[in-house]
Formats: structure tokens, C-alpha cells, sequence
């Protein structure tokens, strides 16, 4: 009974209902778009940044990130090494020699940061390999060399040119070695691309002078969301083999990229806010709406009252009108909203226009949006539960009317 009721009382003003229903309906799929395009930013970030360097899982020695001395290479890496070899969860790794120092060609010179690299393996725990816009990845042969696109222009030099790069050792003393470029790559990242350079790590070890170690492990596990999980795991694992695992560190992706993680919390906070302001203006128009539909029924709700009406019946069928509209509304404006979405996630949103700041935040110049459950939660839940809230103001109204009064109202 109290279905037919508010469908034939949101039906008496169709007018007025339209406008409160088209609003909802924007509203909803406005934000949807909004919110899955943002997803598709944040998560676009975060892989771009694991699969450009940072994998799942990396391995220090302990500090090493807040002080990176070339003696900073992992005590005992090799029995780090074999008990990686037996944790069934982690799929692929990679030793790194990390060296910070200069690269000068004929013409010019540039900081750099050195990452001494096992060729075959690193392909498994990064995309720099896919990365390669001319000549190719290293094939391990000593003295080669891959830079980036805007290392190449900086430096005025091309493929099969030869540069040389200069590190200190761990005495202190500068050494340097002939390179030549066989490869130039471009990332999705800027800054990456502005001082990261490959060599093999042979070379890098020489360089440095620190025999056979390794500053860096880099780990790809079964499954990127269990990362905190797997390091509990490989903690146990290491302190069961007898290796002293206070000497080392291990960092989740989540750890090191620090920056993105909060930006991830930030739009989700910024979000929940967006819908919150979006469900307040629903929530007052809501109120007005119900308000005029009480005031025009005044001698009708006199009359329900006084045939027996409860209050808590006058007050449900309000509530309910105004739960309808909202939830009409929604499933409306979520179906115009998925509607809209499906061809951008297939196709994409090309911002290449703006190639220079997508770079420089680690983004692509196409933005693929996502449709992830909160998303779709915030999308479903909201506006019907904002326009229930707004109808308990009007309703309260209603149930505080005397019937006699109310048959007389006019």
C-alpha cells in the first residue's frame, strides 16, 4: 500500500519531481566518472612506479635508503639469496649495484644514478626492457649501456656513441669506465628519466670496487596486495635460516612509495567529501521538495489521520516517497554514469597535450579510468540514504499535525 501511495504522490507533481530526480541522476553519474578516472590516476601511478624500479619487494642494508654510501651493499646477500630461492611466493628477483655519479659524453656531462643490472633477470621484475624506444635492452656483454631519451638529448649523443661514467669506490678513490650506448629508453617518468642509467653489473661492481655484492634485491611476488603479508614471511624465513636479519631491510612497495600511498588516502578522504557536499545539496533539495508535497496535502494527511491512520504510517510514507526518488535516481544516473564509462576505459582519455606534466607526475598520456568497489559503493549508497534522511524533516512536520485541523487547512 505504501508503494502505490508515494509512487502516486511523486507522480502529482511531475514537474517538481523530474527537476529533484534529473539532479540526482547528474549528481550520481558526475562523480562516478569523476571518482573512476581519478582511480584510474592513482592506480596508473602506483604500477608505472613498481614496474618502472620499484617491484614488490626490495632488500637493503639496514639504512640504507637514509644514507646511500657506496658501502651500503647487503651483508651476506647470498644467504639472503637462498632463502628467497625457496619461498614459493615470490615469483621472480633481481640483484641491483646502485652507484650515484657522473656520465660526460664530447659534449656534456649529467648527474647520474647507476643501476647495475643482471639483463635476463631484471626483465622479470621490471619494464624497463618494454621502455626501449631505439636500439635495444642490454644483452649483458660488458661495457654496454642503456639511457634515457632525455639523457641522450642532454648529453647530445645517440646510439653506438660512447660515454663515459666516473663513481667513487669505497675508498674514496673516483673511477671510470668507457660505455656504449646500445639502447635508449623513455619511462612514464620524468624524473626517473632524468638521472637513471643501466649498466651490467659486473661493470658497476668494478666501479665501485666492492667485489661480488649487491646493494639491491628486488623481489616480484604471487600477489601485489599480500605484499605485507609475504615480508612477515620472509622475515621468519630469514631468521629460521640463521641470518641476522637486524642487518638488513625489507621495504614493500607501499614502503618505499610512500608519497603515492598518501596521495591514495588523500582521494579517497577527497572523495568521500565530494559525495558528502554532493549528497548535503541533494539533502536540502530533498527537504524542500518534501516540504511543499506536505504542505500541498495537508487536508489528505487530516484525513488518513483521522480514519486511523498511525504516525509512524505518516511518517514511512514520506520517509519512503523521498527513498524512491533517491533510489530511481541513482540506479538512473549509476547506469548513465557506467554508460559513459565503459567506452573511456576502453579507449582511454587522451591528455598527450599535457605530456609534460602527466610525465613529471608518472602518468601516461592516455588515463584509463577504473571502476573499483568503493567507487561503486559510494555511487549506490549515498543519494538514496541522503534523500531518507532528507524526508525525516518534512515528515516530522507532517506527524505534528492535529486532523481536525488539518481536514480544515486550505
Amino acid at each position: 500500500m505504501f508503494f502505490k501511495i508515494a509512487i502516486r504522490n511523486l507522480l502529482r507533481n511531475k514537474r517538481r519531481t523530474l527537476i529533484i530526480l534529473s539532479s540526482i541522476i547528474i549528481g550520481v553519474s558526475a562523480t562516478l566518472i569523476y571518482d573512476s578516472i581519478n582511480a584510474g590516476m592513482i592506480t596508473q601511478m602506483l604500477v608505472n612506479q613498481i614496474n618502472t624500479y620499484y617491484s614488490h619487494i626490495q632488500i637493503h642494508k639496514k639504512g640504507f635508503n637514509d644514507n646511500r654510501l657506496v658501502t651500503s651493499y647487503i651483508p651476506d646477500y647470498k644467504k639472503i639469496e637462498d632463502v628467497i630461492k625457496n619461498q614459493s611466493y615470490i615469483k621472480h628477483y633481481s640483484k641491483r649495484v646502485i652507484a650515484f655519479g657522473m656520465l660526460s659524453s664530447a659534449n656534456s656531462s649529467a648527474g647520474i644514478s647507476m643501476i647495475g643490472i643482471e639483463p635476463d633477470k631484471e626483465k622479470k621484475v621490471s619494464d624497463i626492457h618494454r621502455m626501449v624506444v631505439e636500439g635495444r635492452y642490454p644483452s649483458g656483454k660488458s661495457n654496454e649501456i642503456l639511457i634515457s631519451k632525455r639523457m641522450a638529448d642532454k648529453l647530445e649523443v645517440t646510439l653506438g656513441d660512447k660515454v663515459v661514467a666516473m663513481a667513487a669506490d669505497t675508498n674514496g678513490k673516483v673511477n671510470s669506465e668507457l660505455f656504449r650506448i646500445v639502447g635508449i629508453y623513455r619511462s612514464h617518468t620524468g624524473e626517473f628519466d632524468k638521472v637513471f642509467v643501466y649498466v651490467p653489473i659486473e661493470n658497476a661492481r668494478n666501479i665501485l670496487g666492492i667485489g661480488d655484492n649487491v646493494t639491491e634485491i628486488s623481489l616480484i611476488t604471487e600477489n601485489a596486495d599480500s605484499t605485507f603479508s609475504f615480508k612477515k614471511q620472509l622475515n621468519s624465513a630469514l631468521n629460521n635460516s640463521g641470518y641476522d636479519i637486524s642487518k638488513s631491510e625489507i621495504l614493500t612497495y607501499q614502503e618505499s612509495l610512500a608519497m603515492i600511498m598518501y596521495l591514495i588516502d588523500i582521494w579517497k578522504q577527497t572523495s568521500i567529501i565530494i559525495y558528502l557536499i554532493i549528497a548535503l545539496a541533494v539533502l536540502f533539495g530533498v527537504i524542500n521538495t518534501m516540504l511543499m508535497s506536505v504542505f500541498e496535502r495537508v487536508n489528505e494527511i487530516g484525513v488518513l489521520m483521522s480514519i486511523g491512520m498511525k504516525n509512524s504510517g505518516i511518517f514511512k510514507m514520506i520517509v519512503l516517497e523521498a527513498f524512491m526518488l533517491g533510489l530511481v535516481g541513482t540506479v538512473a544516473g549509476f547506469i548513465i554514469g557506467i554508460l559513459i564509462f565503459l567506452p573511456l576505459s576502453h579507449n582511454g582519455i587522451n591528455l598527450g597535450m599535457y605530456s609534460e606534466s602527466m610525465s613529471s607526475f608518472g602518468l601516461n598520456n592516455i588515463i584509463y579510468p577504473e571502476l573499483n568497489l568503493m567507487v561503486i559503493i559510494n555511487s549506490l549508497f549515498i543519494m538514496p540514504l541522503a534523500t531518507a534522511l532528507g524526508a525525516f524533516y518534512p515528515a516530522r512536520k507532517a506527524i505534528k499535525l492535529q486532523p481536525t485541523d488539518a481536514m480544515r487547512y486550505v
